[in-house]
């Protein structure tokens, strides 16, 4: 599900700042190492980005993803889920992402998603926004969790609701802080209409500032280059996403 090997994010337009870029390994809170790989760009100038890549984890779609955000001038780094299971180097093709997905546990992701968000804070990047794809849409919206320290959180075909009898974002609302910035597609046959618009009815009564969009006939994973039909909405979804980015004020 999601984004095949050969896959390209679509490009929001002319880079803004020049870019470096480096895969990394970093040390969870378990002291389990995990690759990462990191975009700086030339010039920050604004929230640096902590991106959670879907369920196959980092792949080649993701690095070029953070190349284009560190492109518009904010840092971002995107954490591997499978360290513990498949370690840290490379992955071959045909990587049996499902069978290491089925030994993930939820603590251990989220320990390494407060990992990558300290890495990115040890940088000097304080104002940090987490943007997760489907598997990593859904972890994006329970790191709104005010221990995470997100100054937004951004999901994109991020499922809300309960999964195999564990909570998700709807059920668990009241815990969440905002802003946060979901994006679904009208075509998603597995996000019902029903489903985006009991997690926002949750989000309201808890008082959660958030804002959906979900884009009409767009599948799920349109965000890809390539797809001349979906051109309008990756435009948007770029532009909601760079706007959120930079419309995060700047710590003292």
């Amino acid at each position: 599900m999601c984004y095949d090997a050969d896959a390209v994010p679509p490009v929001h337009g002319a880079p803004r700042t020049t870019t470096s870029s480096e895969r990394l390994v970093l040390i969870s809170g378990d002291g389990a190492e995990f690759a990462a790989f990191l975009s700086r760009p030339g010039t920050p100038t604004g929230a640096a980005v902590l991106v959670l890549p879907d369920n196959r984890g980092l792949s080649g779609f993701y690095e070029q993803l953070a190349v284009r955000l560190a492109e518009q001038g904010h840092p971002a780094l995107v954490i591997d889920y499978f360290g513990r299971t498949a370690g840290t180097g490379p992955r071959p093709a045909g990587f049996p992402h499902m069978e290491h997905l089925g030994r993930a546990h939820k603590d251990t992701l989220f320990a390494d998603i407060a990992a990558g968000a300290r890495y990115l804070r040890a940088e000097g990047h304080q104002d940090v926004v987490t943007l997760g794809f489907c598997f990593g849409g859904r972890l994006a919206f329970l790191a709104a969790r005010p221990e995470f320290g997100f100054r937004g959180v951004i999901g994109l075909y991020g499922y809300p609701d309960t999964i195999f009898g564990n909570p998700g974002p709807t059920q668990l609302a009241g815990e969440l802080r905002g802003p946060i910035l979901g994006l679904f597609g009208g075509a998603d046959e597995g996000i019902s209409p029903e489903v985006v618009k009991a997690f926002g009815e949750a989000l309201d009564g808890a008082g959660v500032e958030h804002e959906f969009v979900t884009y009409p006939g767009a599948p799920h994973s349109f965000f890809e280059l390539g797809r001349p039909e979906l051109a309008e909405a990756c435009a948007d979804a770029w532009s909601r996403i760079l706007g959120l980015l930079e419309g995060v004020p700047a710590r003292p």
